[in-house]
């Protein structure tokens, strides 16, 4: 925002929207739910694959220990006596086999073996008389599809001679590692749609008020300032955003309404000065036959406006100043001292007192300072009968200072107007003509820099205005 060759407030052009696009919401939400559906689908992942293991092994153990105890039972009876016919069995397990250890010859079969080779192959070792493997197939009788554990327990010396006994149980289809997988897959693709929308329908209806705060902001320009975006309910992290943009825009619409009025007020007080000086060169230039004296009188008079415009500039200069320096650098001032060399000795119109108690220090501008007092003593002079007072003290963390006045005081109901720019009492404008109006304001300005006050009131002092200025007590910062 910026002011034009006119004076009047230009306005920012226009932010290209397509800054605006990547951050819509409707891009947040398509983004967090393929980051959210994708980390899930990894998770789902890695949780599928140990489940499966976990089953698996465990569904082979509980197998392997039934298979097992039915190939015991089996090697306990042939110690003593062989089998007439098939070997009997007894649900879970159907399968079993008597195979000599060399040749592999089936020996004796259980029913649902019958005419099938040995079921496996392989054979315990020397030194661990029981082993243990998955067969699938016609091999154990069954359909390709199926599959057994089958345990084996070596047996020398039974009614067979040296045999290998075996025991197969059936495994559950499930463990089949092809159908598991399929079976995983479409549990996993169901539980990521599910989660997808349920995560696109609760992260738009999160940041669905971000797209009405975001879409209202676009609408929002320097003349509508007044406008404010919708805060949803609750008290989450885009309900304090929405609390801050619009705090934001309050700040800036107050900001917006002071350079106007600023503006405004600027003008028509250089104005009059101005419009002075040009009519009275006017007058000089048209008379005919100018008077040497007039001249000097005429010069005298544009050098005073000239002063004034200078003063007026200079305030304004120093406004400016104040609104843009954002560091508010200072250092340790200490106020008795500040106050009795800068007033101790000035020679003014009035009695000036000075009361001090124990030594005060602030963090400030010094200048700045001496400035703010020179403009409250040169206030207090103006409507002073006979006396001014400085009061310095401390009070709760801040040093105080106050100038008393014997004058007519301030109505209750223009002690906050006599701090607006170019606010001028009847009273001011009949003591000081000349005056811009700014000298308040800008003290004003340096207390609220340094995070201080400056008030004005009815002194019980003197009787007349009182002005109070507090400043913080404090230590400046490291660096």
């Amino acid at each position: 925002m910026t002011l034009s060759d006119n004076g009047s407030v230009a306005e920012p052009q226009e932010r290209p929207r397509s800054g605006w696009r990547h951050l819509r919401p409707r891009s947040i939400r398509a983004r967090v739910t393929v980051w959210a559906v994708a980390v899930l689908a990894v998770v789902v992942g890695v949780l599928a694959m140990v489940a499966f293991n976990l089953v698996r092994e465990n569904m082979l153990q509980q197998g392997g220990e039934r298979a097992g105890m039915a190939a015991l039972s089996v090697a306990e009876e042939i110690m003593e006596r062989r089998y007439e016919g098939y070997i009997p069995v007894s649900e879970p397990i159907v399968r079993l086999q008597v195979v000599e250890q060399r040749t592999h010859e089936v020996l004796a079969t259980s029913a649902a073996l019958e005419g099938q080779p040995a079921l496996t192959p392989l054979e315990p070792e020397e030194d661990d008389p029981r082993m243990e493997t998955t067969v699938c197939g016609e091999t154990a009788g069954a359909p390709p599809d199926d599959c057994f554990r089958v345990v084996g327990y070596s047996v020398p010396n039974s009614a067979y001679g040296d045999v290998v006994v075996f025991a197969a149980t059936a495994l559950p289809g499930f463990l089949d590692r092809e159908v598991l997988v399929l079976a995983l897959t479409g549990m996993a693709l169901i539980l990521l749609t599910g989660m997808g929308m349920i995560i696109w329908y609760g992260v738009g209806r999160a940041l669905r008020p971000v797209g009405s705060i975001s879409d209202e902001m676009e609408r929002i320009s320097v003349t509508d300032l007044h406008r404010r975006v919708p805060v949803p309910k609750g008290d989450d992290e885009i309900t304090h955003l929405a609390r801050t943009a619009n705090a934001s825009l309050a700040r800036l619409e107050e900001s917006v309404a002071r350079q106007r009025r600023f503006v405004s007020d600027a003008s028509h007080e250089l104005r009059n000065p101005i419009s002075g000086m040009l009519v009275k060169l006017e007058m000089e230039l048209s008379d005919p036959d100018p008077d040497p004296g007039g001249r000097e009188r005429l010069l005298n008079g544009l050098l005073a406006d000239t002063e004034r415009l200078q003063n007026i500039v200079s305030d304004l200069l120093e406004l400016a100043r104040m609104e843009s320096d954002v560091s508010r650098d200072g250092e340790r001032v200490e106020l008795t001292g500040l106050v009795r060399e800068e007033f101790g000795g000035r020679r003014l119109r009035h009695e000036l007192n000075i009361h001090d108690a124990e030594p005060v220090e602030v963090v400030v501008d010094r200048l700045r300072l001496t400035r703010l007092l020179t403009n409250l003593v040169a206030n207090a002079e103006r409507h002073a009968q006979s006396r001014i007072d400085i009061v310095i003290g401390h009070d709760h963390g801040f040093a105080v200072i106050e100038v008393h006045d014997d004058g007519a005081g301030i109505p209750v109901k223009d002690r906050e107007r006599v701090f607006e720019r170019f606010a001028r009492l009847p009273e001011s404008r009949k003591r000081d003509p000349e005056g811009s109006g700014l000298g308040l304001a800008i003290s004003r300005e340096v207390a609220h820099a340094y995070g201080g006050t400056l008030v004005a009131g009815q002194s019980d002092l003197l009787g007349g205005a009182v002005f109070t200025l507090c400043l913080p007590v404090r230590t400046p910062t490291a660096g």
